[in-house]
């Protein structure tokens, strides 16, 4: 029977499951399987498991116990495993890795933190910054049918906008990463040019969240930096 994956921990980690249940319904039956390094807590698979309040909910009750007595490695909603035999495989196979980020995120709490600017802010700057968008703008106002202006006038400035929010992006990190035992830079979205986790230890956790209420005072009003967290270090398995 396929095996549904909770987390990974160090063998002798305290594992204190009572009165929890696994994904599924009715809830699967949490257990363990391992080897001497390494356990994963772990259930049944049910079929046609779907990311629903209820199952998410029992997953990361999970991980938050799993956490509240020590280091382990949380695995996303919806790992499965053809089976408990293949599990313990994987955990032998990879013990190295696994007890090396165990060691790693031993104490330490996972913070994402996303940031975006204002549009119109941003594009004011880049117009009154470059000379040629400026050359540009104002051959389009000039001439409204002249079309190729106002296609090389867009690219103009859309690669002035990525270049910008990159260069940002890297020193806000820059700045905030020594703060940090690590950090993962995951894909910017949409809205958001900086989409970055930190890895923080417990101690240092009030700290780092005044650290980005500063950085956003300095920042200005034009900036919005969303600070999420504490979360299982997701980022860093």
């Amino acid at each position: 029977m396929p095996t549904y994956i909770y987390a990974i921990t160090a063998a002798d980690h305290p594992i204190n499951l009572e009165g929890l249940g696994g994904v599924g319904d009715p809830s699967g039956e949490l257990r363990t399987v391992g080897t001497k390094a390494l356990s994963a807590v772990v259930s049944d698979a049910p079929e046609g498991l779907r990311a629903k309040r209820r199952d998410l909910v029992a997953h990361q009750s999970v991980l938050e116990r799993l956490l509240a007595d020590g280091a382990a490695l949380p695995m996303r909603f919806g790992l499965v495993g053809p089976d408990d035999s293949q599990v313990v495989a994987a955990l032998d196979e990879h013990r190295e890795a696994y007890t090396e980020r165990l060691t790693q995120i031993d104490g330490c709490v996972e913070y994402n933190l996303k940031v975006s600017r204002d549009e119109d802010d941003l594009l004011r700057e880049v117009v009154a910054d470059s000379a040629e968008v400026q050359r540009l703008n104002q051959r389009t106002r000039d001439n409204p049918q002249a079309q190729d202006d106002k296609v090389a006038l867009g690219e103009l400035i859309a690669r002035e906008v990525q270049n910008r929010e990159q260069r940002q992006a890297a020193e806000l990190v820059e700045t905030l990463a020594p703060h940090a035992v690590g950090h993962a830079q995951a894909e910017p979205t949409k809205t958001h040019f900086v989409n970055v986790s930190f890895l923080i230890r417990r101690d240092r956790t009030a700290a780092f969240s005044d650290l980005i209420d500063e950085t956003a005072k300095r920042y200005g009003e034009a900036y919005q930096l969303s600070l999420h967290g504490p979360l299982p270090p997701y980022s860093f398995v």
